[in-house]
């Protein structure tokens, strides 16, 4: 039985990840903590893994205290960079157990992770590339972390492949081009009405390859936390691990 404390338990996601594992036969809901809860509470006697789902402005405060504290971390906030990253890896080449893992995903739902593998298999064969993220109006991060994600696994594919950069006359902008991404032009999109939609465009002359995921409901993205939960809980990848892809048979 692995024992789930969930940090941002109140909130949108975090809500949903309390009820997957209180449905999920071989775990044990240890704590449901949120905002101004004391994560001192939660430690290796109580706990196997921690599922963090908060927001960008205090997750790396929160995953650093885990570390610390000796337990594994799955982590679904957004918003991560280098250099956060880099403190992730430094905390945990101290940490308390030598096989400390924290697990880092830049989206939960099986058909964007899908959606990103096909983006890099695809991408040395086409000329242009650009993403588009389309998302809830209280998402707070643009763009968001599985379109940055995506559009480094095409610039890797493309400068693995040899090729160059992509064809661009634009002379003037004013910022609708949207944020380049080692090379890749990202496009974020906030509307009411949405949930989580990533498409993918590949052109060459005379066609077009779309690539395109739609999430429609949160718990859409808990087959994928439950699937990290288990990875995590069961041993093999201490460390930093960044992306779903890694738990997947691609």
């Amino acid at each position: 039985m692995v024992r789930v404390s969930v940090v941002g338990a109140k909130g949108r996601m975090g809500s949903h990840v309390v009820d997957a594992v209180n449905g999920a036969q071989d775990m044990q809901l240890a704590f449901a903590l949120d905002a101004g809860d004391d994560l001192m509470r939660i430690t290796p006697e109580n706990t196997d893994v921690v599922v963090e789902f908060t927001v960008p402005s205090v997750s790396l405060d929160n995953v650093l205290a885990l570390v610390k504290r000796g337990v594994d971390v799955v982590v679904g906030t957004t918003g991560w960079t280098d250099e956060r990253l880099a403190k992730v890896t430094a905390a945990l080449a101290e940490a308390p157990r030598g096989d400390q893992a924290v697990f880092i995903a830049p989206n939960f739902a099986i058909s964007a992770v899908l959606a990103d593998y096909f983006a890099k298999v695809a991408a040395p064969y086409f000329e242009s590339a650009e993403v588009i993220e389309l998302h809830h109006p209280t998402k707070v991060d643009a763009p968001s972390g599985t379109a940055i994600h995506t559009a480094r696994a095409i610039a890797d594919a493309r400068k693995a492949a040899g090729l160059g950069a992509m064809p661009d006359a634009t002379e003037t902008d004013g910022g609708s081009s949207g944020q380049v991404v080692d090379g890749v032009h990202v496009h974020a999109v906030r509307l009411r009405g949405l949930n989580a939609h990533e498409e993918v465009l590949l052109g060459n002359a005379g066609e077009q390859l779309t690539i395109r995921a739609d999430s429609f409901d949160r718990i859409s993205f808990m087959p994928g936390v439950l699937l990290a939960v288990r990875k995590v809980a069961d041993g093999g990848h201490a460390g930093l691990t960044v992306g779903l892809d890694k738990f997947l048979d691609l």
